[in-house]
């Protein structure tokens, strides 16, 4: 039964990350409103008589949406039967579940009645967090923690900033990249990694100051990451979980940086922007990795602390 579960797990994140990389690609691809404003069905059909690229597109996501949500559903109840007595579980099975609900829900609004680019722009973010939740109940069912120790780990203050700081900021930073994305301004700065070859460089309207400032957003995390990166090579060796987690989370966060130039550069190639999705995808779900260690962490002080005061007396 723990095997299947396993697979189970496994084949549920998958299915989170088709799910990401499909409203993307709804996005990238201006499908949108290739259903009409009809939800769940298309066009008020549900066999649609005119087929188009855009209803392809919209009625996959949201076949696969659907199936996502059964999925979840499951591995939720499932992993808190299995795995409950874990501390994390109950609180992920139920944080996986409501932030898909939610997600499905915005898209739905956005569909019968449209939406700002502020509020679609959440859709995203919204929908990574239902992927990292899903990735972490995968993560304990896996048992990885045991592997690497994890329940004992021990976590300074200095790190504990930069884990949860990090990890607040990168929200900021695929939100802005989702209002670049919505608001139709990712080619608007045809240069990179300057806005263009007039005024310095600096942007000049709206929709530049909007493709900037998410550059701008980036190149913070990536210093930041890369610092991080250099704190754990530095001081964590002995913590292999950390000490390779931030070397990967600054491969992640390079390669974003790179496919992000590379979108400019090619004038939006669908295939490297689907990329630059699934990157921040990955980073994020790592970054949330490093929040729960940073929750074992505060755990193993107070046992610690409680152990002490109890030799003490």
């Amino acid at each position: 039964m723990q095997h299947a579960l396993k697979w189970f797990a496994v084949f549920t994140t998958l299915i989170m990350v088709v799910v990401l990389l499909g409203g993307a690609l709804v996005t990238k691809t201006e499908s949108g409103a290739g259903c009409g404003d009809s939800w769940p069905l298309c066009h008020g059909e549900l066999i649609p008589s005119d087929i188009t690229f855009e209803l392809i597109v919209e009625l996959s996501h949201r076949l696969v949406s659907g199936l996502a949500g059964f999925t979840v559903l499951i591995l939720s109840v499932w992993s808190w039967k299995k795995i409950g007595h874990i501390r994390e579980t109950k609180f992920l099975a139920l944080l996986s579940v409501f932030f898909l609900v939610l997600q499905a829900l915005i898209g739905a609004a956005a569909v019968m009645w449209g939406q700002s680019d502020a509020i679609l722009a959440l859709h995203f973010g919204i929908s990574l967090i239902s992927f990292a939740s899903v990735l972490l109940l995968t993560l304990l069912i896996f048992e990885i923690d045991k592997k690497f120790d994890a329940k004992s780990l021990v976590i300074n203050k200095d790190m504990k900033f930069h884990m949860v700081g990090i990890i607040v900021y990168s929200y900021v930073v695929v939100y802005t990249g989702a209002y670049v994305r919505h608001k139709g301004a990712s080619l608007a700065c045809p240069e990179w990694p300057l806005c263009s070859n007039r005024a310095g460089g600096l942007p000049t309207t709206l929709h530049e100051w909007i493709q900037m400032g998410h550059r701008f957003a980036a190149g913070i995390i990536f210093i930041w990451i890369a610092y991080a990166a250099w704190r754990a090579i530095k001081h964590y060796k002995h913590e292999k979980v950390i000490y390779w987690g931030w070397i990967i989370a600054f491969i992640l966060v390079s390669m974003q940086v790179t496919s992000g130039a590379l979108v400019v550069i090619t004038g939006l190639n669908l295939y490297i922007a689907l990329v630059h999705a699934l990157i921040i995808s990955c980073l994020f779900g790592l970054l949330s990795y490093f929040l729960l260690l940073v929750s074992r962490s505060n755990t193993n002080i107070e046992v610690d602390s409680s152990s002490d005061q109890s030799l003490t007396k």
